[in-house]
């Protein structure tokens, strides 16, 4: 994952690293290690590569087992990404299941990322390409400043 820099999310999500891990389940893995999906992965400390590294296998084997598991019971009728259980994938507004505060996103192309600004971002907001761009200066950089924002 070195030899090139990166962010973390493109870095989960390209096939010729790691095969299988897509956009759900790399917004879940980097939301049990803690970490942005926009940190490059040359800025990565040695204990940060170690909750990468447990959590990317602890996050997969959970969904393996569930998964298993349901389909198990009969063969899914609707197969999607978006899975209710999961802790921020999809769940843009909602509350983090970890600390409670809404579950912010990064919309581009046709991705999105989900992220907890509290949990992986030390607070900060992370801009969104097409809103940054026309919000400017205005752009809301603490999860404070983007509730500010919404209240007015």
């Amino acid at each position: 994952m070195t030899a090139e820099n990166r962010t973390l999310k493109r870095a989960l999500t390209d096939p010729r690293i790691l095969s299988g891990i897509g956009n759900a389940y790399s917004d879940e893995i980097l939301h049990a290690a803690r970490l942005s999906p926009i940190t490059l992965t040359s800025k990565l400390s040695p204990a940060e590569w170690e909750r990468l590294f447990a959590a990317t296998r602890e996050t997969l084997r959970f969904w393996i087992e569930r998964l298993a598991a349901e389909s198990r019971k009969g063969f899914p009728e609707k197969v999607t990404a978006f899975r209710k259980d999961m802790a921020v994938h999809g769940r843009y507004g909602q509350p983090c299941p970890r600390c409670g505060e809404p579950v912010q996103r990064i919309r581009y192309a046709d991705n999105e990322t989900n992220y907890c600004a509290k949990c992986q971002t030390e607070g900060r907001v992370l801009a969104d390409r097409a809103l940054s761009r026309l919000l400017g200066a205005d752009w809301p950089r603490t999860l404070d400043e983007l509730e500010a924002l919404k209240r007015r």
